[in-house]
């Protein structure tokens, strides 16, 4: 009997997979059973090699050293995944398995992580690609009736394999070399640094920003009430409050217009972050991670993709899903919709996956046995489907413009006609417990052209804003428009959006892809070069440094979100990877070239400020704090005093600055909580410095208090 061999990403999917297929025999790394093996990668099985593996000197980082550019490339199996490999190998190589299936993530990671396995494995049978939006049991089982060659998706690859070179050359070269300039390890990436570098573009705009005080002059009459432009001045403002007081006004014009607001598009992933940052305080990070859990328990479509419709066969699909999610949804009750699936459907705008939304399987089961974070996440999915379908919300604006005193005033009123798609959004808001902001709508009275008023009149004080620190959500968009205002602007507003519209209009640039952005931003607040202040992103004063001193060629938004557009265009099959390579080769031995040396004073430019404790008793000199001790800033002086001491230690007591300064100012310190091994009670006492002469400190206790 011969198999054939179904390779999944992660254990769970290749459970799902393993289920519809028949495969319910489990084995040892595997599950088997009608024709199929299916098991799993467990994410990258296969890595690309350490430095140190092609040549034992790059052990050290040395600058004589660089750059590193491996030919060939090797690859390695870490540690705590070799027992996994070797049975997936094992698995390949069977002579009993006759077809290879590739069921990894449908998308540019997911097919690296399989080929890698593939060829380390040394195997050589035919392959094909299992390729679904779903993890629902009728989407498997549709995807395996509709299997494609692998090599349909060898540009993909190319794509994946050209990101991941890239992202070790730039990262290994430039770490090392500015690590060993600065002398501190300072991790630089293709993608994280400029986005990095916005973080800190924004703040430092933040910080110019001077605020500047201007006032408005209002009229009233009953309940109209107009303002006038910005005036610099109070004595201005003042005068033109006291003209126009009890005088009359006059109204010179009236402006009605009827306007109508479109129905909100699918989420893709980055929209879907940006939200649920916005409404839930959610990081990227997070919401991907409930979202790739709903994808695995077949509740939520595929969360990775940059699509924001559905394609022209989902028709009788969303229509479906819509009259179910009507009945479900608890702020639904009572609502008068008339769905227009037609415009949620265009096969031209999916790419690899269509928009985010949810199965079948979640109209069956519900909310039932849901975390709080992913019910929240399913009703933001849901609602988001319910809005798109919906009327768009139609409204009248009215803008009266008003002379009083030689001077115009003006009003603007809004009233909705027909509130369509932002009903649902409303009622769902107002299911939340988060705030979130309501519109404000200011029904004018009906002045006529002509009308003449008696008016009071007030002066309002204000004051410019700076401009706002990034969020998750404001950053998230930031990469994604990332290149976009070096485009022509035709382009830029193309009605395709992101993807290629079929007028040639070339693909939107942008850092990263919708599934790395979660885990660039985690990677910067763990290296310590940003930090979450709420839900603001700030970043750190060895954040702003970094950015400040590497070139415009690794910072640069547009100049990386153009790499970004090149591995599109790879994917597509219209660049040739072997021309990137050499770019990004080019790129890394010039780095090292330009960047040989700095001045003596910004080596010091990551060093840490040394907290002075106080003076040393044998020389004088200012006594810093060091992680393990306080020591003298004299090094021919040698005096420390060490954090374990042993004094310390075994009274129990945490040798603290407070306690170290005290001792260093007057020979003593009141010290509370001190241990006693004798009586197995703690005391307070006076502890003194008693000898700082040789090699170590002593110290004792004076008294008991």
């Amino acid at each position: 009997m011969s198999f054939q061999l179904v390779i999944a990403e992660k254990p769970s999917v290749a459970r799902s997979i393993a289920t519809v297929i028949g495969a319910t025999e489990k084995q040892n790394g595997y599950w088997q059973g009608s024709g199929y093996l299916v098991s799993w990668c467990i994410g990258h099985l296969v890595s690309f090699a350490e430095a140190g593996q092609y040549d034992e000197k790059y052990c050290k980082w040395r600058y004589e050293d660089l750059p590193i550019l491996p030919q060939p490339w090797q690859f390695i199996v870490p540690d705590e995944k070799k027992q996994q490999f070797e049975i997936v190998r094992a698995l390949l190589n069977r002579p009993d398995v006759d077809s290879v299936t590739a069921a990894t993530d449908a998308g540019r990671e997911g097919e690296l992580i399989f080929r890698f396995v593939y060829q380390m494995a040394g195997c050589t049978k035919p392959v094909k690609r299992l390729w679904i939006s779903s993890m629902e049991d009728a989407a498997i089982r549709e995807g395996f009736a509709n299997l494609r060659p692998d090599s349909d998706y060898d540009a993909l690859y190319q794509s994946a394999l050209c990101r991941a070179k890239a992202d070790w050359l730039v990262g290994i070269n430039a770490t090392r070399l500015f690590s060993v300039l600065y002398h501190k390890t300072l991790t630089v990436g293709r993608v994280q640094t400029p986005t990095l570098k916005m973080l800190v573009d924004r703040d430092a705009k933040i910080l110019r920003f001077q605020k500047e005080k201007y006032y408005t002059v209002g009229i009233h009459s009953g309940s109209l009430k107009a303002d006038s432009g910005r005036i610099a001045s109070m004595d201005e403002a003042n005068t033109l409050k006291s003209t126009c007081a009890g005088t009359s006004a006059i109204c010179t014009s009236i402006k009605r217009e009827r306007k109508a607001e479109q129905p909100p598009k699918l989420y893709d992933l980055t929209t879907l972050q940006r939200e649920a940052n916005r409404l839930f305080g959610f990081t990227a990070k997070q919401t991907l991670d409930y979202a790739q859990q709903l994808y695995e328990k077949k509740l939520l479509t595929y969360p990775r993709t940059d699509s924001q419709y559905l394609t022209e066969d989902m028709g009788q699909t969303a229509q479906h899903l819509v009259s179910d999610l009507l009945g479900l949804l608890p702020f639904t009750q009572g609502l008068d919709l008339t769905p227009e699936v037609g415009r949620i459907l265009n096969s031209k705008k999916v790419s690899d996956h269509h928009a985010i939304i949810p199965t079948s399987e979640f109209v069956k089961q519900g909310f039932t046995g849901l975390a709080e974070s992913e019910c929240k996440l399913m009703n933001l999915v849901c609602s988001k489907l319910l809005c798109a379908i919906a009327a768009p919300h139609e409204y009248k604006t009215v803008t009266a413009v008003f002379s009083c005193a030689g001077n115009e005033f003006t009003a603007k009123g809004k009233s909705v006609l027909v509130p369509g798609w932002k009903e649902i959004d409303q009622r769902f808001r107002s299911t939340l417990k988060a705030d979130t902001e309501e519109e404000v709508l200011n029904t004018l009275p009906k002045p006529a052209e002509g009308q003449s008023f008696f008016v009071t009149a007030d002066v309002s004080e204000h004051f410019t804003s700076p401009p706002k620190a990034y969020t998750e959500d404001t950053l998230l968009s930031a990469m994604e428009r990332a290149g976009a205002e070096d485009m022509p602007e035709d382009k830029v507003n193309c009605s395709a959006g992101a993807r290629e519209c079929g007028l040639g209009h070339a693909e939107r640039k942008g850092l990263g892809t919708p599934a790395t952005r979660a885990a660039i931003l985690e990677k910067l607040v763990q290296m310590g070069f940003v930090q979450r202040k709420g839900k603001q992103l700030v970043p750190t004063k060895d954040g702003i440094n970094l950015a400040v001193v590497l070139p415009e060629s690794l910072t640069s938004p547009a100049l990386t979100a153009e790499w970004e557009n090149r591995l599109t265009e790879i994917a597509k099959g219209n660049a040739d990877p072997d021309d990137f390579m050499a770019e990004i080769e080019a790129q890394v031995r010039q780095l090292v070239k330009t960047y040989s040396c700095i001045s003596a004073d910004k080596q010091n430019l990551f060093q840490s400020e040394r907290v002075i404790i106080g003076k040393c008793p044998r020389c004088g000199e200012n006594v810093y704090e060091g992680k393990k001790n306080f020591y003298c800033g004299n090094r021919g002086c040698q005096f420390v005093m060490w954090k374990n001491d042993r004094f310390f230690e075994q009274r129990k007591k945490a040798f603290t600055p407070k306690i170290a300064a005290a001792l260093l100012k007057n020979g003593k310190a009141k010290v509370k909580g001190l241990y006693s091994e004798k009586t197995g009670k703690t005391y307070d006492a006076t502890v003194l410095l008693a000898d700082t002469g040789g090699k170590y400190v002593n110290y004792r206790v004076e008294r008991k208090e």
